[in-house]
């Protein structure tokens, strides 16, 4: 399992779309993957037939374990040897799984193409640990012996750095969450590798000690024997149904509870009239220049926040809790946040700030369909700077939205009511909604806050101020 995206640790097998003794080519997509940010297709980096899947649909994999085995060399796929030898990966991050018999490193790499997927070179089987402050090795093939035939090659992932404790990705992640330094557990792992189970027992030394998991074997299992404990299926009776929690679900409600325990949220309210900007979506559809384009409150409402940020610069920007600095950001990348069948997501526009009002609504259609198609790439999510939330879509009228993390700032919008409203000193049926600004107190305070709420309400109420303004 490769690293998909920007430190992610785990991913669900969606689907396989190849099966045991099918044919595959160099950049064939073999299956979908979900990690905690989007649904992602993997392409194989070899030619040959598929040996064998060790992981079915549904399984969550940790990074770096293997999934899938391939024989380079055509044809059916080998038969088991009579004593084969399990050769060790570089560093010791075996995944818990049977694996296909591996055949002894060979002296030097062949020349050609690396296989490499996703950001994954192949590396050099080695029966020893590299020296800590040798560079590291140079991507080597694994070669079968002579008598022998052609070995399935593998899909995993590089071992840990050399000069730092032996860990995976996930065990790193778990130690970080729990607080506990790499360096001062004591592995129990094949070869010095740390698991899990030492990083729960060095947080917590009175706990029961958690049943480890088997080691490779030497020798090919069947499929089903080599596949590890799956997360709980939905499991329902009369009265209660549970559901595990993984995917995005469970990356949004990290990152929503680590958000509104890190940044001191400040909530502002303002309920405008918003007719003449309705009146102006009308008018733009039947407009030429917008012949095609998707037209609606949205995205006027995207423009006025692009142009009151313009206004209040200060508005764009971060807390770099490490190096103890606020960066402001002359660029704004524009969240929208989109309700998805797997979850809530952030997708941005990138350099949304720099867009004609055409170009906008161009690639606000095209954020919104490819986020409802489950097809959002995880480099869409990242990298945003500030958030709308349209929760007027629901009908609801407000709400107190809680900032993405990294961002300074998040817009709640509103629904958009017909209301008896005083206008022109007379009470008349006007569209009225409400838009509510969470913001970071570290970074906003309550007059910039206020400046850019009222700011973006002012051009909603007199959108000529698009022109007057931007």
């Amino acid at each position: 399992m490769p690293d998909v995206g920007e430190g992610l640790t785990e991913a669900e097998i969606l689907k396989w779309y190849v099966q045991p003794g099918d044919t595959v080519t160099d950049g064939q997509v073999v299956c979908e993957v979900e990690t905690a940010k989007a649904a992602v297709e993997l392409p194989i980096p070899f030619d040959g037939t598929v040996h064998e899947l060790l992981f079915p649909e549904g399984t969550t994999v940790d990074v770096g374990q293997v999934i899938i085995s391939v024989n380079v060399g055509g044809g059916a796929a080998p038969a088991a040897p009579e004593a084969p030898a399990a050769v060790e990966a570089p560093e010791p991050v075996a995944a818990p799984v049977a694996a296909p018999v591996a055949a002894p490193v060979a002296e030097a790499a062949p020349e050609g193409r690396q296989p490499v997927l996703v950001g994954y070179g192949v590396s050099a089987s080695s029966t020893k640990r590299r020296a800590r402050k040798a560079p590291a090795a140079e991507p080597a093939q694994v070669a079968a012996p002579a008598p022998a035939p052609v070995v399935p090659e593998q899909l995993n992932g590089h071992g840990p750095v050399a000069g730092r404790p032996l860990a995976k990705p996930p065990v790193r992640k778990l130690a970080k969450d729990l607080g506990v330094d790499l360096a001062t557990v004591t592995p129990t792992g094949p070869d010095g590798v740390i698991t899990r189970d030492d990083v729960h027992r060095a947080a917590a030394p009175v706990a029961a000690p958690v049943v480890e998991s088997a080691p490779v074997a030497e020798a090919p299992a069947p499929v089903a024997a080599a596949v590890p404990a799956q997360a709980p299926a939905v499991s329902s009776d009369a009265r209660e149904t549970r559901i595990p929690i993984k995917g995005v679900r469970k990356a949004t409600a990290a990152a929503m509870v680590g958000s509104a325990f890190t940044a001191p949220h400040v909530t502002e309210f303002i309920t405008f009239d918003i007719t003449r900007t309705m009146k102006l979506v009308e008018e733009l559809k039947s407009d030429k220049d917008m012949a095609g384009l998707r037209v609606n409150p949205l995205l006027l409402i995207a423009k006025a926040v692009l142009v009151a940020a313009k206004r209040n610069p200060d508005i764009n920007a971060a807390w770099d809790e490490a190096a103890q600095e606020i960066v402001l950001k002359h660029y704004v990348n524009l969240g929208i946040a989109a309700a998805t069948p797997r979850g809530l997501i952030v997708p941005n526009i990138k350099d949304a700030h720099a867009q004609t009002l055409p170009e906008l609504s161009r690639s606000l259609s095209e954020l919104v369909a490819t986020a409802r198609e489950g097809k959002t790439t995880p480099a869409a999510m990242q990298g945003g700077t500030f958030t709308i939330t349209n929760v007027g879509v629901f009908g609801v009228d407000t709400g107190t939205p809680i900032l993405n993390p990294g961002e300074s700032a998040i817009l709640a919008v509103g629904a958009i009511k017909l209301q008896p409203w005083v206008h022109k000193g007379k009470v008349k049926p006007r569209q009225v909604t409400t838009l509510a600004l969470s913001f970071d107190h570290r970074l906003v305070d309550g007059e910039l806050g206020s400046k850019f709420l009222a700011d973006v309400a002012a051009i909603l109420e007199e959108p000529k101020r698009l022109i007057t303004w931007a």
